[in-house]
């Protein structure tokens, strides 16, 4: 029995992996869980899985909580010291750290620090400290398991293999609901077009990174950090088909795919657990239906969100977090209403223009990169005229 606390249970990640958890209360049991604002799924999760801890982001919200759940032996918590205390409950021994954009750091980091697994589907964490969260990794021996669908689909790949062997990690990205739309037409763009992603059913905030394509910038510093691969090697191919979920090319020539379904169950059942292979209720993937596999390379004079996120790589010190901080704050205003698609990237680059990368040396240093950048987002959004 492998004891589990989720963050972000009530997103897209969370659900599935609660699913999987249903599907085997042989072989999990879910000690605690957090949420956003979403409180009636929430509460219904709790009086099915019955966690020992719950905890909500806002602290506000604790006492609609504890109403709600009014007779049930838990023990309700709120704010970053309630997920901490979620995340570091004595009884767990991986975390699925599933909240999205850079409120999950704090969290996943005291996880870690407290010698917990981590099953990671929050890609921030690594986005915006990742030569710090590593080391935390390797200092307090704690397991990583990647829950993205990529990068799981590398580490699969890499598995049995040799680092040095490895030339070349290519990620792919479906194109989002853009792909082929002609840029002049991009600035017409509405949430509603923006959400309808063609092959996967994910949070609106993410799907909105898919469209801009700057998910797939998050995925490539992820990556960076998980496999200790210089951005040289790190390749972005759009393949609108999302059956091969990435690849490692090695220096023999060869290439080693993962192949499936798109559906996060999958991965997220290997990162629970690795190194077994349990049925999740995906459906087997048969080529024969496929007339074709396609790819071709991203044009990033159309995504700038990608080459933003290549341009903080290169940066590197304190950009990658206030680039992240940017878009996070970018994507709300959009969903919002408060500013067009386009000038989502527009916000992201003048932040970056605004900011003098310097070194990082603590997670506090990182959050105060993140705040830094989500005021100076926040001004420049109130300038702009939708």
């Amino acid at each position: 029995m492998k004891h589990l606390s989720i963050l972000g249970s009530t997103g897209s990640i969370g659900v599935s992996t609660l699913e999987i958890v249903a599907a085997y209360p042989d072989r999990f049991k879910v000690v605690a869980m957090t949420a956003g604002k979403n409180l009636e799924l929430f509460v219904r999760q709790i009086r099915q899985f019955s966690p020992r801890i719950a905890a909500v982001a806002s602290p506000d919200d604790v006492p609609r909580l504890k109403e709600m759940c009014s007779g049930l032996d838990i023990e309700i918590l709120g704010g970053v010291e309630g997920l901490t205390a979620a995340a570091t409950a004595a009884e767990t021994e991986m975390v699925v750290a599933a909240i999205v954009g850079a409120a999950g750091l704090a969290p996943t980091a005291a996880a870690v620090r407290a010698g917990k697994d981590i099953a990671l589907a929050n890609k921030e964490t690594l986005v915006t400290a990742g030569h710090l969260f590593m080391e935390m990794v390797s200092r307090y021996g704690v397991k990583l398991y990647p829950v993205d669908s990529e990068h799981s689909a590398v580490f699969q790949s890499i598995e049995g293999h040799r680092s040095q062997d490895i030339s070349k990690i290519i990620l792919t990205a479906s194109g989002g609901p853009f792909r082929n739309t002609p840029f002049e037409q991009l600035a017409r763009v509405t949430v509603r077009d923006a959400l309808n992603h063609p092959n996967w059913s994910m949070g609106r905030k993410i799907t909105i990174d898919s469209a801009t394509m700057m998910n797939k910038g998050l995925e490539v510093l992820e990556a960076r950090w998980l496999f200790d691969a210089p951005v040289e090697k790190i390749e972005v191919n759009i393949h609108p088909q999302s059956i091969i979920h990435s690849m490692v090319e090695y220096v023999d020539g060869c290439v080693i795919a993962q192949l499936g379904t798109p559906d996060m169950k999958a991965p997220i059942a290997y990162a629970l657990s690795y190194p077994e292979r349990i049925a999740t209720g995906v459906a087997p993937l048969d080529l024969t239906t496929f007339s074709g596999l396609t790819f071709f390379k991203p044009d990033l004079e159309k995504f700038r969100c990608l080459a933003l996120a290549y341009r903080a790589i290169n940066d590197g010190e304190s950009m990658p977090a206030v680039m992240n901080a940017a878009n996070e704050i970018a994507v709300e205003k959009f969903l919002n209403g408060e500013i067009a698609f386009l000038q989502i990237a527009e916000v992201i680059e003048r932040t970056m223009d605004a900011h003098r990368a310097h070194d990082l040396t603590s997670i506090e240093e990182v959050l105060q990169a993140d705040n830094w950048g989500r005021g100076t987002a926040l001004t420049i959004c109130g300038g702009l005229k939708n």
